[in-house]
């Protein structure tokens, strides 16, 4: 059985500011660092072999964090990059016209195809974030791969894993630094291949953490 972590980046200054992010970049906080060294604390003990992180610099800061505990080195992967949030990145929430809203709320509320002008779909996310898990099963025999990745990639993700359409309503809250765990395995009770073990765990952590739209 192979079991892959997933672990959503720290709090960063847009975080904060409720500033659309996307995959424009944005340091982390000094509580970012913090949850980053939570996770580390977290995951020591479990034998992680490799970090494999999105390339924008608010994962990859997370992931130096998390590899430097887990004395690994950390390996760019960009499949594994936040939803390209078109024209609206850079923005924050409070100057969004109504119409602008209505582009950002299809990604999370359902709507077929959802999009914003010049950005990316939850379905185009999700094939890339798929790939990159799937690039997982060619790593060596015994292998405990971690990745760092950001809020709306990974619920897409995990939502491919259940079974649900990646534009799919969203009831999964995945917080900064929070852990999910994925395995791939066969079960006589389960189905066979990737299975969601937990998904937006942050009992590691001891102060509070944001999800993308709170402020």
């Amino acid at each position: 059985m192979l079991q892959v972590y997933l672990v959503r980046h720290g709090e960063t200054e847009w975080n904060v500011a409720r500033r659309i992010q996307g995959q424009s970049d944005s340091p982390l906080t000094e509580i970012g660092r913090r949850q980053a060294l939570l996770v580390a604390q977290r995951v020591q003990s479990e034998n992680i072999t490799h970090v494999i992180t999105s390339d924008l610099g608010r994962t990859r800061e997370t992931a130096e964090i998390i590899a430097k505990a887990c004395d690994c080195e950390v390996i760019l992967e960009p499949r594994l990059r936040e939803i390209n949030m078109g024209i609206l990145e850079n923005r924050e929430l409070s100057s969004l016209t109504q119409e602008e809203e209505s582009w950002r709320k299809s990604l999370v509320d359902g709507t077929p195809n959802g999009r914003i002008p010049k950005g990316e779909s939850m379905n185009e996310v999700c094939s890339r974030m798929r790939a990159a898990l799937e690039s997982c099963l060619d790593l060596p025999a015994g292998s405990r791969p971690l990745l760092v990745s950001h809020g709306m990639a990974l619920v897409s993700l995990i939502f491919s894993i259940l079974g649900l359409p990646a534009n799919s309503e969203r009831r999964l809250r995945l917080r900064n630094c929070s852990i999910s765990r994925v395995d791939y395995q066969d079960s006589p009770w389960l189905a066979s291949g990737w299975i969601v073990e937990t998904a937006g765990d942050i009992t590691h952590l001891n102060m509070p953490a944001l999800d993308e739209l709170q402020g």
